[in-house]
């Protein structure tokens, strides 16, 4: 699977973004969908997942109740709507497709198939 990430950009604290990740030559089929994010110096960190059959979904702690993400059956994209930013969330998201055993879906090195990365700058 090709995954195509986009929608990231320059946004000031408590704005909004909303990120995009496509499948370019096939469906996700069974896949699980994440995000991740690597801000400079740190290890890539779990951000939100969907399972795209189920439409199960979770998030890390940090992000519940201010990102949410879905899918869009029809155009294979699976959108994070990221709102109330924070500085501290400053970094390059990233979106994976995998299959995850149930014990490493927040594990990036669960997930086969990567996009190329959306920088996403939040000011103060």
């Amino acid at each position: 699977v090709q995954l195509q990430a986009s929608g990231g950009g320059l946004v000031q604290a408590g704005g909004s973004l909303r990120l995009s990740c496509a499948a370019s030559d096939r469906t996700f089929s069974t896949y699980t969908v994440s995000w991740f994010r690597q801000a400079p110096g740190s290890e890539r960190e779990f951000v939100a997942r969907i399972a795209w059959n189920s439409g199960n979904t979770d998030y890390a702690d940090s992000v519940k109740g201010r990102f949410t993400i879905s899918k869009n059956y029809a155009r294979d994209t699976v959108i994070l709507q990221m709102n109330s930013l924070k500085p501290e969330e400053t970094g390059v998201y990233y979106c994976a497709a995998g299959v995850p055993v149930s014990t490493a879906r927040q594990n990036p090195r669960a997930y086969r198939y990567w996009g190329q990365g959306t920088l996403v700058t939040v000011s103060s």
